[in-house]
């Protein structure tokens, strides 16, 4: 079944498999959910992940990370530019996500990059998701 915000599809499966306690999450493959993953993985909100070369479309598997108690580490997911509204922002216009205690993600001319790294590089870019 065709989807139409992949990335959008992406969050909802790492939100659900988080919220079911699962272990791992499978999800198609695409340059930039591979970045998105990287991301997240730099942040420390997923353990790890790996790419697979299976036909038609490669699949990427993700372990997901829980605390000592079996809470998960992400335990806030959001999309904020969607297909049919996109949101873009200018640096100066990056909020903080709860206060410093989560992050966005942005699509920037430097590649997918953190909100902080992004006001360091005083770019600013497609505001794609926030996570905490």
């Amino acid at each position: 079944m065709p989807v139409n915000d992949p990335v959008g599809d992406m969050l909802t499966r790492l939100r659900n498999a988080s919220r079911a306690r699962h272990d791992k999450v499978v999800i198609p493959h695409s340059k930039l959910k591979v970045e998105i993953v990287k991301v997240l993985k730099d942040e420390g909100y997923i353990g790890d992940f790996a790419i697979h070369e299976v036909a038609p479309q490669n699949e990427i598997t993700v372990q997901l990370k829980y605390g000592p108690d079996r809470s998960p580490a992400i335990t806030g997911i959001r999309r904020v530019s969607k297909p049919g509204l996109r949101r873009y922002v200018a640096v100066r216009d990056i909020q903080p996500v709860l206060g410093g205690m989560g992050i966005s993600i942005l699509s920037t001319s430097r590649g997918i990059l953190v909100d902080t790294e992004a006001r360091k590089q005083k770019v600013g870019g497609e505001l794609l998701c926030t996570v905490y």
